[in-house]
């Protein structure tokens, strides 16, 4: 009995320190397991250790050693109980030693999948957030100008006017910081935020000692295509780069997705060429080899 209890605790609490080292902990509890089963002490360690296992699937991004490990368990463990005899018993080793990865892997991808969906939403929510602010200053700016007009044309009403234009500027400026404080973000942390499981996002440059109006336009201009990317194409890889050549920023994402060439350009891509079109630079959007292509050219001042 004494036995029992010693054993049962010490293949469980590995399991307590899976998360910080996930194959160390599963390999110390399949080991505990192995022992009990040399001992001829009859108990259910081996669920315990195949649990580890699977948690160990979860938590380390690296399948390939865990796989080893639950397979050299198995093996070990299947070959202490009783040694097989026929090709049956290897193949239900086999199903054993990586039943426990397929299910601890599909369950980090169920979590990875589910915590991308948080991020887009997130992504969504700052990109509306930026509307509802551009609409509500430029509310505000025409406010502004109605009050000023009228200041000029009725200089008896100049005063409350100008006490008016000086509420809605002030109003106006607020809410502008709390719109670039909530969603000011540099290029490799919008790559990160979006990446997936099944999504792998690469970024080389940054828009470090930009001008502002050509660094927040690269920034849109990556923000849309990763975004569409996400929503709309099959791709599992993007390429992101930002180069400063002669006079000019080089935008470049590139794609693996699917390249159909009819497909409709939304809001969000009319706006870009709207910005781009502003700085007096260009911008290219479809298809190319196998994949998608977004490249744009802003002037910058030397």
């Amino acid at each position: 009995m004494v036995m029992y209890v010693l054993l049962s605790v010490a293949v469980c609490l590995p399991l307590v320190f899976v998360r910080r080292l996930p194959l160390t902990m599963a390999i110390v509890s399949g080991v505990v397991a192995v022992v009990g089963t040399g001992m001829d002490v009859h108990w259910p360690g081996r669920l315990v250790a195949v649990a580890g296992f699977c948690l160990a699937a979860v938590h380390l991004r690296r399948l390939t050693p865990v796989l080893v490990a639950s397979l050299t368990w198995t093996f070990t463990f299947g070959l202490m109980a009783g040694s097989p005899t026929g090709v049956i018993p290897y193949t239900d080793m086999v199903i054993m030693g990586v039943a426990p990865i397929a299910v601890g892997y599909g369950v980090r991808l169920l979590r990875e999948r589910g915590e991308q969906a948080a991020r887009l939403a997130m992504a969504e929510h700052r990109a509306q957030l930026a509307r509802d602010v551009h609409d509500s200053v430029g509310h505000h700016l025409t406010a502004i100008k109605m009050q000023a007009v009228a200041a000029q044309r009725v200089p008896a009403t100049a005063d409350r006017s100008l006490s008016t234009i000086v509420d809605l500027s002030g109003t106006a400026l607020s809410e502008v910081r709390d719109f670039v404080r909530d969603i000011r973000q540099d290029i490799p942390g919008l790559a990160e935020r979006l990446s997936g499981p099944e999504l792998r996002i690469t970024t080389h440059g940054s828009t470090t000692g930009l001008p502002p109006a050509v660094g927040q336009t690269a920034y849109r201009i990556v923000q849309e295509a990763l975004t569409n990317a996400v929503r709309h194409s099959d791709a599992t890889e993007i390429d992101v780069r930002l180069r400063r050549e002669r006079g000019h920023l080089a935008v470049l994402v590139t794609d693996n997705g699917s390249s159909a060439a009819d497909v409709v350009e939304g809001n969000g891509i009319r706006g870009i060429r709207e910005r781009v079109g502003r700085l007096g630079g260009s911008i290219h959007i479809g298809p190319v080899g196998g994949g998608w292509r977004v490249d744009a050219r802003l002037p910058v001042c030397p």
